[in-house]
């Protein structure tokens, strides 16, 4: 289907409906079938775009609630796609979200976008243009200036969203909350974030192929690629390798962050950094012989964002270290104790004490630890019911209910939530990829104006006002035939 074709059909709908005007909102629920009986015309109708991998698992909670049918199936890639078809057999099969889009718009409620990070924004701009509620796996977009329209997207389209960062609604997060509200730890100043991600190649250049690899038949590439620049495929970048490749992915930040600096968004109300700092891990091929691969992310880094302080207390700073590279152990943590998960954690640095947990907030603990047990708060923020797993079935439900509905305010990942964080993680890859830009000096010597300093970030108007360059990194420019639509 032409690119003309799909935005003339989505403009022409998004002017004539009345979805544009007052937002979706399904009609009330029948009780003809007792208490707790959701009739089927009451379910929400889920459009599937991504079924196998995450998107598989997404759509399954989505079910699993009771309140929700999967309709529609799209994937680009058939052998993803079995499971998912094979367990809802009467959901309709696309290939390209845009037809699917174009001729099922009457039929679908909502949108689960769980696809490479390079297409989220398009694929959930799409949706919410036709006044669909989205779901959409993190990080919700691949650049800022996405993440920044989408998230006014959500309000302009009046949607319901939420960000597949489940540990936003566990219980963890929510006690980390109560500790800091109870004034445990005093006032925050320092917060470190790690993980032992990545677990798949990053620091490597693209292969150099001889003869072109073969293209499985049951993958449609050239819709896989979707915004992504015109290159070619090459075996191993699918289905989860993708990550590494700034093209396509978001590295280890974009994989992890979203779950692991939740709880400090949470707990401290950041908004968006002020300043970004980064190093990265060297790899050698030979004596002195530095490898140069800006094309994918870094073995390892360690990034520092400053946030503004609130109400008059100093900045805080947040440290991000990846590739197994972990922060000194707090002196109050005994030598047996595990710090965080092992592998991943965050920890929590205030005036008057420290805590810390594990991915998703999961397994919550004040230093020293005997204080947990001991120590008892008021509950002052509202638990999710079922936490982390009820993440997906509190989005159907606030689905059901409307834009502006209490459920819907109550999403512990809508855009207005996640927009900021997802911008701040960002904000890291930023630093990263501007690290790595190359220039030459009148000697003939390469130079890499972006190392040893600080970029200092403009909000408001998304833009680095220090280092000009780094800004090519704010927006992408998408390959033809692609656009958000805005």
């Amino acid at each position: 289907m032409s690119k003309r074709k799909s935005d003339n059909t989505r403009r022409d709908f998004i002017k004539n409906s009345a979805l544009a005007l007052g937002g979706f909102y399904i009609l009330p629920r029948h009780v003809l079938g007792g208490k707790g009986f959701t009739a089927p015309s009451d379910k929400l109708q889920v459009a599937g775009i991504g079924a196998g991998g995450k998107g598989e698992s997404d759509l399954f909670a989505f079910y699993r609630s009771g309140k929700a049918d999967i309709a529609f199936l799209c994937d680009v890639d058939d052998r993803q796609a079995v499971k998912s078809r094979e367990r809802y057999p009467k959901a309709k099969y696309y290939k390209d979200y845009r037809e699917m889009l174009d001729k099922e718009h009457m039929h679908i409620d909502a949108c689960s976008v769980s696809t490479p990070d390079h297409m989220h924004g398009v694929q959930a701009m799409a949706a919410m243009q036709l006044g669909k509620h989205v779901y959409v796996q993190k990080p919700m977009a691949h650049d800022i200036y996405e993440a920044r329209i989408m998230t006014k997207a959500a309000n302009d389209y009046k949607v319901v969203t939420q960000m597949g960062n489940q540990g936003a609604s566990g219980d963890g997060v929510r006690m980390l909350q109560d500790w800091h509200t109870a004034g445990l730890i005093g006032d925050v100043h320092t917060i470190y974030c790690y993980t032992d991600r990545p677990v798949w190649p990053q620091g490597v250049n693209r292969p150099v192929l001889t003869t072109p690899s073969t293209i499985p038949t049951e993958l449609d590439f050239d819709l896989w690629l979707g915004t992504a620049p015109q290159k070619d495929y090459f075996e191993g970048l699918l289905p989860f390798n993708w990550r590494g490749w700034w093209d396509y992915g978001t590295g280890a930040l974009g994989d992890m962050a979203c779950h692991i600096m939740a709880p400090a968004f949470a707990v401290c109300g950041l908004g968006y950094p002020i300043a970004a700092e980064c190093s990265v891990g060297t790899r050698y091929t030979a004596p002195w012989q530095k490898l140069y691969a800006p094309d994918s992310g870094p073995m390892s880094s360690h990034i520092t964002l400053t946030f503004q302080g609130q109400n008059g207390k100093p900045n805080i700073k947040l440290h991000w270290m990846d590739g197994g590279i972990q922060p000194e152990r707090p002196a109050e943590l005994g030598p047996n104790e595990m710090m965080g998960d092992g592998g991943n954690g965050v920890i929590f640095e205030g005036t008057k004490g420290k805590m810390m947990a594990g991915t998703y907030g999961v397994n919550p603990q004040l230093l020293p630890t005997n204080l947990t047990k001991t120590t008892s708060v008021p509950k002052t923020i509202d638990r999710v019911k079922g936490g982390e797993g009820g993440h997906y079935a509190v989005w159907v439900e606030a689905c059901l209910a409307g834009f502006g509905s209490k459920e819907a305010k109550a999403l512990s990942s809508n855009f207005d939530i996640a927009g900021p964080l997802t911008e701040s993680v960002l904000m890291g890859n930023l630093a990263i990829r501007s690290y790595d830009i190359k220039s030459t000096n009148k000697a003939g010597r390469a130079t890499y104006p972006g190392r040893n300093i600080q970029l200092i970030w403009d909000g408001p108007n998304m833009k680095i006002t220090n280092f000009e360059e780094a800004n090519q990194y704010v927006k992408r420019t998408y390959r033809d035939g692609w656009s958000l639509g805005v």
